[in-house]
């Protein structure tokens, strides 16, 4: 029912759902391009349609006192941001605990410009030996959902041109705002010893 009902409120919105996750429901899905709040109802509906819980990571804060059960509810996975502490290695436990996950990740971090996005979403991919989902939001063809499904090879300026080559076209609810499709790691000079 939840299903039929997020299919038809997307489509009496005049957009329609495309794609697929992996069967065995573990991946990192990226969320791209990120320019708006509007872009949670999106991922919100596409969950429905698929009836899979989409999780995402929370500052550890966000889960102390009375919101606590709420971003819990909604998906939420508290994680600790201080510096001694690896995100990384959190996440890939996390997917080592659980049977099924489906963590969501914008990794441009911000509704905004970036010039960089942060490689979070790669490296735990390529840690917990699941699959890359490219999830997106597309407001100027008015569909929402996910593209290709791929493993990260470790050669990361291989991997970025096949995502950017998949988010040429996507536009987001405010273009301008669109991430530059591009980690720090593909810029650093290569040490030598």
């Amino acid at each position: 029912m939840r299903a039929w009902l997020a299919t038809k409120f997307l489509h009496l919105m005049g957009w329609r759902f495309v794609g697929r996750l992996p069967a065995d429901r573990k991946a990192v899905v990226v969320a791209a391009p990120h320019t708006s709040n509007w872009d949670f109802l999106f991922l919100f509906l596409v969950s429905n349609i698929l009836g899979v819980r989409l999780y995402w990571m929370g500052k550890e804060e966000l889960f102390r006192g009375p919101l606590g059960p709420i971003a819990r509810a909604l998906g939420g996975i508290p994680v600790k941001r201080s510096r001694s502490t690896n995100l990384v290695q959190q996440m890939v436990d996390a997917f080592a605990r659980r049977r099924e996950l489906v963590l969501v990740i914008p990794p441009a971090g911000t509704r905004r410009h970036t010039d960089y996005w942060k490689s979070g979403f790669y490296h735990i991919a390529r840690a917990a030996h699941v699959p890359i989902v490219l999830g997106f939001v597309d407001y100027g063809r008015k569909q929402a959902g996910f593209g290709p499904i791929f493993t990260p090879s470790g050669d990361i300026s291989a991997d970025m041109d096949f995502i950017r080559s998949f988010y040429a076209d996507i536009q987001g609810k405010f273009p301008a705002e669109k991430s530059r499709i591009r980690l720090k790691a593909e810029d650093e000079e290569p040490t030598t010893t």
